[in-house]
């Protein structure tokens, strides 16, 4: 399903959560978003794949996605995993080249698809913007550097940095701790580095500490402060 995106008529209120747009003019929003289609996905669906042509850029309305690549051995390694607000496809759309990695739904999911002419253009025409693409590519890159500084690090370690990674990323603050999806362990596996057995007792051990608590969708972390003192 597709429909065109109006601030005056989406039932979902995720500009708000976007911090790309956070601070814009409202009529500049409304401009950018003029050509903005939104379609639903159904989970485990692959929307671009490594070396597709970048056409468009993306604004994850609802749901959550995953970016993913392939070592040098064929092994899929899951770079990041994304939700609400967040966007993705930019790097195409600025540089003019193919794309460089696969996304793929994880939830059911709904995307925003907004030409990349109409992206770059909102990048000329109002600084703000292009100031809040780099503080979103600054703060993905703190992230990768985190994650590789701690490839030598203890399974624990691994796991709760991966979990941290999640919360400060896309992270709801619930009533009883900060809330993040309860992904299958193979992605918890990919994005840390670990298999996927060592990650499933990594957890069962942090969920006896009560550093954690996991729900059929949801994965709680009570205290992120405690959840952190674990990482050596």
């Amino acid at each position: 399903m597709e429909d065109r995106y109006s601030l005056q008529t989406s039932t979902h209120n995720w500009i708000t959560s976007a911090p790309f747009f956070q601070g814009l003019p409202e009529s500049i929003v409304e401009t950018a978003l003029t050509h903005l289609v939104t379609r639903t996905h159904p989970a485990n669906q692959v929307i671009l794949l490594e070396n597709d042509w970048g056409g468009s850029v993306y604004f994850i309305v609802e749901g959550w996605v995953k970016i993913r690549t392939y070592n040098l051995e064929g092994k899929e390694v899951t770079l990041n995993i994304i939700g609400s607000g967040e966007l993705f496809g930019e790097m195409a759309a600025l540089d003019e080249v193919p794309r460089s990695t696969d996304v793929i739904t994880l939830t059911p999911t709904m995307i925003g698809s907004m030409p990349a002419q109409n992206f770059v253009k909102l990048l000329q025409t109002e600084p703000l913007a292009g100031l809040r693409l780099a503080q979103l590519m600054a703060r993905r890159l703190r992230q990768v550097n985190r994650r590789l500084r701690l490839r030598e690090s203890d399974s624990q370690s691994r796991v709760a940095d991966t979990l941290l990674f999640l919360a400060e990323g896309q992270g709801k603050r619930g009533q009883t701790g900060t809330e993040i999806p309860n992904l299958p362990h193979r992605e918890l596996s990919s994005l840390s580095g670990l298999a996927r057995e060592t990650v499933t007792r990594v957890l069962t051990r942090l969920e006896k500490k009560g550093l954690i608590v996991r729900e059929q969708d949801v994965l709680c972390i009570p205290d992120v402060s405690a959840l952190e003192k674990t990482i050596i």
